[in-house]
């Protein structure tokens, strides 16, 4: 951890120790990390005796059939009355953009920024970013320490759902020994890792099942074979009776197909704009950073997973990718 890093921990854990009334969120359309992250630190935080409002936007609630289990009745969808007094904390947020506080709250009086994603826009009174953490529940796991927190079964097990979750149940590069050793200790804690592995990666709806199925038979493979590609459609959505949710997983069916460098899944969604698209991206060997290609489109993300959004047409997509993914090759 370099010197900034460390200065902006005692920065943190002395904002977290000295505030009394705390406003937390989390990006749109959050993933296991940012909901893991956001219950442990809640929990952390009411465990110190602090007032902690922890808020969901509306519109990602309910949350995605792999997140139904979590202990969410305390969580919120509407600012509190005293929002300008408390301090806010934004968890695995790359930038404000992405928050559901973005309209709300513009620029509060003290903003503290916890992050591992390298494209942070460091929008913080205080940016606790860690790069070369596996996830921001690691970096929570790490604050908890310093704050002094206990690690009791229920905080252990919104960290341990963020750690599995951006690791990649420990399959990506970000998996590093100090990942196990938390997860070690996480499991120490008395949680039942294989039970949260059953909730999150098993009990598939059947909807889910045809999705994948259309998605993983569509597959395109351009760039000789570097890039494997595939598209949904409105249409397969309506016809499978599936949500946007159950996309999560296509993209790393597609990333483990031999030869792939690069692996994306195209989704069409229609809002009052348009037609568009979102794309998710994964890259297989570290050699093609797609949070360079996500930055193009005007997304973002991690050197192995990034995404954006772009009205441009398939064919025209599927070239601005075969065209990042040379300049870096």
């Amino acid at each position: 951890m370099n010197p900034t890093a460390t200065q902006s921990r005692e920065q943190t854990i002395g904002a977290l120790s000295e505030g009394q009334r705390f406003l937390l969120a989390t990006h749109e359309n959050p993933d296991g990390d940012a909901l893991g992250s956001l219950l442990a630190m809640s929990l952390v935080l009411r465990s110190l005796g602090k007032d902690v409002v922890t808020l969901i936007a509306a519109d990602d609630l309910p949350l995605s059939y792999e997140y139904h289990w979590l202990d969410i009745s305390e969580v919120v969808s509407e600012l509190p009355a005293d929002v300008d007094l408390r301090v806010v904390v934004l968890l695995d947020c790359g930038n404000t953009e992405r928050s559901a506080l973005a309209d709300e709250v513009a620029a509060p009086e003290q903003l503290l920024n916890i992050d591992h994603h390298h494209d942070n826009t460091r929008f913080g009174s205080i940016d606790y970013v860690v790069e070369d953490a596996s996830s921001t529940a690691e970096i929570v796991w790490d604050l908890a320490h310093g704050l002094g927190v206990e690690l009791t079964a229920e905080i252990a097990e919104a960290l341990y759902l963020g750690l599995i979750t951006d690791t990649g149940r420990f399959m990506y590069p970000n998996a590093t020994a100090r990942s196990h050793a938390m997860a070690a200790e996480l499991l120490a804690a008395g949680i039942d890792g294989n039970l949260i592995f059953r909730r999150v990666y098993e009990n598939l709806p059947e909807a889910k099942l045809h999705l994948f199925a259309r998605a993983l038979s569509a597959a395109e493979r351009h760039l000789d074979r570097r890039l494997t590609v595939s598209v949904l459609s409105s249409k397969d959505f309506d016809e499978c009776g599936a949500p946007a949710s159950y996309t999560e997983g296509i993209v790393d069916f597609l990333r483990a197909v031999d030869g792939t460098q690069v692996a994306a899944l195209l989704r069409e969604t229609s809002d009052e704009n348009g037609e568009s698209y979102r794309i998710s991206m994964r890259s297989s060997d570290g050699v093609i950073d797609v949070s360079k290609i996500a930055r193009a489109g005007g997304g973002g993300g991690h050197p192995a997973a990034a995404g954006f959004k772009s009205e441009l047409p398939k064919a025209a997509l599927i070239d601005l990718i075969c065209a990042q993914i040379s300049e870096q090759s």
